[in-house]
């Protein structure tokens, strides 16, 4: 396993340091972006939040450095290509350098049957889900070709697998991300940028409220979950942590399932 590196009250195998790394993650003022963003820095990387809420960052960027870690908070919007360059602009300009992409941020504004939906709801959750994680990692993948290369993960959704009642526009981009994730392994695998996604099932977070605060919809799905809870946000961290640090070396393509059983 190599040395063990103390950091705070973590101790890491070496394979696990992300010492002088940069790190980028979308979506990082709460639930699954925010405690991987803090097992990021724990493990040493510098880690650049990013979402549309400043104040919400920012108090994400205080926990971190509280701690004892690196971090910096940088306003942009998943869906919007022209603040996705200038974030890219800023952390060129700052850095020089990204070694690490968490693709996380996501919506989901829809909530019914697919033959009601309007095109509205399609636009925004195909911008947010899909169109701007694929140009977050072109332009990430661009950085880390310069830096000797780097690790991307997606943010996908046991969704992407089964797509569930309702949520049929979210279901379909995350399936596409899944796609997304395979195409960027194969062709950036000469780089040596991997590309991997994680398939988070039901998480209790704000964004999956709508599901985990309705009894009804719990009393149905909580059977299914062969562990017999919903996740912790902090409970996909792990699993970043490997597919982002050396332990992961020979990982690329492939998806990652963190969902307490239920697709079993």
């Amino acid at each position: 396993m190599g040395a063990i590196v103390y950091r705070g009250d973590m101790q890491l195998p070496s394979m696990f340091d992300l010492t002088d790394k940069v790190a980028l993650v979308s979506g990082a003022s709460r639930g699954i972006g925010a405690a991987v963003a803090q097992t990021l820095a724990e493990a040493g990387a510098h880690v650049i939040l990013t979402g549309r809420k400043a104040e919400k960052l920012i108090e994400v960027e205080n926990v971190i450095k509280k701690s004892g870690n690196k971090a910096s908070s940088m306003v942009c919007h998943n869906g919007d290509l022209t603040q996705i360059d200038a974030l890219f602009e800023e952390i060129n300009r700052r850095h020089s350098r990204l070694d690490i992409l968490l693709n996380n941020a996501a919506t989901n504004p829809y909530f019914g049957p697919a033959i009601e939906a309007e095109e509205k709801a399609w636009d925004k959750t195909l911008d947010v889900n899909l169109k701007g994680p694929f140009f977050m990692s072109q332009h990430a993948a661009k950085l880390m070709q310069d830096c000797g290369g780097g690790s991307i993960v997606n943010v996908s959704s046991i969704n992407g697998k089964i797509p569930m009642r309702y949520q049929s526009i979210y279901s379909i981009t995350k399936a596409g991300l899944i796609s997304m994730t395979q195409a960027f392994a194969k062709e950036l695998g000469g780089d040596n940028i991997r590309v991997n996604a994680l398939l988070p099932g039901l998480t209790d977070t704000k964004f999956a409220s709508a599901m985990t605060q309705n009894d009804e919809y719990m009393k149905t799905v909580l059977p299914q979950i062969p562990l017999g809870r919903i996740a912790r946000p902090d409970e996909m961290s792990g699993m970043v942590l490997f597919l982002v640090s050396d332990a992961a070396s020979y990982v690329t393509g492939s998806t990652f399932t963190v969902d307490g059983g239920i697709l079993a």
